[in-house]
């Protein structure tokens, strides 16, 4: 039987109702400081609560001059019907404007005062009551346009406050303030941690739409943060519980799995057709699993390729929202199927999931964060963040949570913050000969801090003075200290070690950092000064000769009797190694003589020995040419 429209927003309403129970609560009010410059009879600071669309310039500030309208003074209708600007002339400051509460959505509210020039909007509360949230409407096909254009910052601001103001700028007096955003995140290290709620849902208008292009628009930028160890991400999806009178219902069992302790919306808000809650949450499970498979692999970020892929590969409208198409996509992606099956368990067992349960507990606020109640909603250090959900605009929110001079290198890109270095170097310390300046771009400005530079620390205030110090100060720029360069020479006052002095080198007297004279050493009778020496004058040092053949000792500046000349020595040397080599030549040709003198009679002696012994068994032709060296015996 095919169920209307109303009763599944009945339905709808009591899902929703169970939300508000289970995570009933607290709800944070993020906030930032509006401090007022003048008039000096409300100077001071001020709470105001940031509006959860626009762009919050996260980590800066922003000053301006309050103007509240004489007419339109709600805002809800075009400024321009009124012949009402409120462009800031050139050189002066920007406006903020000041408009009441009521009558219209806060976002169409600051559209107006956006079209008509305003740089932020003040909203005026109308009742005496703690600060809220202003959030976005549910975007229709009017609003969805405006919503998704508005740039500029806005804040909602206590009655009490507002007609302060309002008196203030009613008697003509400049009304000065500035909106302080700096402290909205805290930045306590060098890594930041943040968290996103979102839903794999895409068929829920405006806000989902917001959402699929932000996932995909912000893909690159979180895996360079998270591959360089620099944030840790942790996605996140709410699921809500079905009331326990409708646990058997087919409503419930259609949006729900686990027997009604897991749910979502209808994505079409129709029982009748499309897809049911119970499909968005099983798709939120194995999004879930998919980061923790890839988690377990050291590999986190792989989350967004998945989610982004999904998006594309498998949306609603045709009809590949299910697990056949996520399943193409996980292979793709080389993850383990198997252990992300594991990781899912069984949807339709009467038991908790433990995943989902984690989830539902993670969605009650803890220390300064507040409940989870808006979707998405993105946390970064455990602070909500307000504002329009668009790449640049959470850039800044992330880069906004790093301590000051630790933010990685996209924090510091053009497209997120100005280099205030750029201009004068910031006031600090600069050496132009160098080009080492103690400025440090930061994301919310710069800081003066003496730089290490090759490995050398330079010490000072990082405004008027930065000085070299250590081992290997000298390598840079000679350490600050004096040095010059003459005919091949050149001389620093560089001392290159942990004290990090300037001394004028031997030869010069000077103080080292400014200068160094060349010190006259013939002059000042400083050496070559014994009776046969003669004394010139260089830079640096000196020359000393002496008469004859007499030689200079500098060491005791003295004249010696000189040794023979070198080339003397060198030809005595030769002589006496050429009457060596020729004894020894001759040494070795007697010894050949001698031994083939011995060879030959050694061996004439031996033939003949051997023809004797041969004589006396054998007849030879020369047998009676051979003595007989053996007599007969005769008995």
């Amino acid at each position: 039987m095919r169920m209307g429209v109303s009763k599944a927003t009945i339905f709808l309403g009591f899902l929703y109702l169970s939300l508000f129970q289970s995570v009933l609560c607290r709800f944070v009010v993020e906030k930032n400081s509006l401090r007022v410059v003048s008039p000096d009879d409300i100077k001071g600071t001020y709470d105001s609560a940031i509006g959860n669309f626009g762009i919050p310039q996260y980590g800066g500030s922003l000053p301006g001059t309050v103007v509240y309208p004489k007419e339109n003074r709600k805002g809800c209708r075009n400024f321009d019907d009124f012949g009402t600007s409120f462009k800031s002339k050139s050189g002066a400051m920007p406006t903020f404007v000041l408009v009441d509460r009521g009558d219209c959505f806060f976002a169409l509210k600051v559209w107006n005062a956006q079209n008509a020039g305003a740089a932020a909007v003040l909203v005026a509360d109308d009742v005496d009551e703690r600060l809220i949230t202003m959030d976005s409407p549910e975007a229709d096909g009017s609003s969805a346009k405006y919503i998704e254009n508005i740039t500029i910052p806005s804040a909602l601001i206590e009655k009490s406050f507002a007609e302060k103001l309002k008196k203030a700028v009613s008697s003509g007096e400049m009304v000065n303030v500035n909106l302080d955003w700096r402290e909205s995140v805290p930045h306590p290290d060098d890594r930041v941690e943040y968290e996103l709620w979102t839903s794999s849902n895409d068929e829920c208008g405006f806000k989902c739409d917001m959402l699929m292009k932000y996932v995909k628009d912000f893909k690159g930028a979180a895996q360079i943060l998270e591959k360089g160890g620099y944030t840790q991400f942790t996605p996140h999806y709410i699921t809500w519980y079905c009331p326990q009178a409708f646990t058997v219902s087919k409503q419930c069992k259609s949006q729900c799995i686990n027997h009604g302790r897991y749910c979502a919306p209808d994505p079409e808000q129709d029982f009748s057709s499309g897809y049911d809650g119970k499909d968005v949450v099983i798709e939120n499970l194995r999004q879930l699993c998919v980061f923790k498979v890839a988690n377990e692999t050291k590999k986190p970020w792989v989350w967004w390729d998945y989610v982004t892929d999904f998006q594309i590969r498998c949306p609603m409208k045709e009809k590949k929202y299910n697990k056949e198409c996520a399943d193409g996509v996980i292979k793709s992606l080389g993850l383990d199927s198997r252990k992300i099956e594991k990781c899912m368990g069984d949807p339709n067992a009467d038991e908790d999931n433990p995943v989902l349960k984690e989830e539902q507990d993670a969605q009650i606020g803890k220390g300064t964060r507040g409940d989870v109640t808006i979707l998405p909603t993105l946390v970064v250090n455990n602070r909500q963040y307000r504002g329009k959900l668009e790449k640049g605009a959470v850039l800044k929110a992330i880069c906004a949570g790093f301590e000051e001079t630790t933010e990685p290198a996209v924090c510091l890109s053009d497209d997120v913050e100005t280099n205030e270095c750029l201009e004068n170097n910031g006031g600090c310390w600069h050496d132009k000969a160098a080009n080492i300046t103690a400025c440090k771009d930061t994301f919310r400005g710069r800081v003066c801090e003496c730089p290490v530079v090759d490995g050398v620390q330079f010490k000072g205030d990082g405004y008027s003075s930065c000085t070299a110090s250590g081992r290997g100060r000298c390598k840079l720029n000679n350490g600050g200290c004096w040095h010059d360069s003459r005919d091949g020479h050149t001389y620093s006052a560089c001392v290159d070690d942990e004290e990090g002095k300037c001394s004028c080198p031997p030869g010069f007297k000077g103080d080292g950092v400014k200068s160094c004279e060349d010190i006259d050493e013939c002059k000042q009778k400083k050496a070559c000064q014994c009776p046969e020496c003669s004394c010139k004058n260089t830079w640096g040092s000196y020359e000393c000769s002496c008469s004859g053949d007499l030689l200079y000792i500098r060491d005791h500046d003295t004249c010696i009797r000189q040794l023979p000349s070198a080339g003397k020595r060198a030809k005595e040397v030769k002589s006496a190694w050429a009457a060596v080599w020729a004894i020894l030549i001759g040494l070795a040709m007697a010894g050949g003589g001698a031994y083939l003198v011995y060879k030959y009679r050694w061996r004439s002696y031996m033939d003949s020995e051997i023809r004797a012994i041969m004589a006396q068994y054998m007849p030879l032709d020369s047998q009676n040419e051979v003595p007989n060296h053996v007599s007969d015996e005769r008995a």
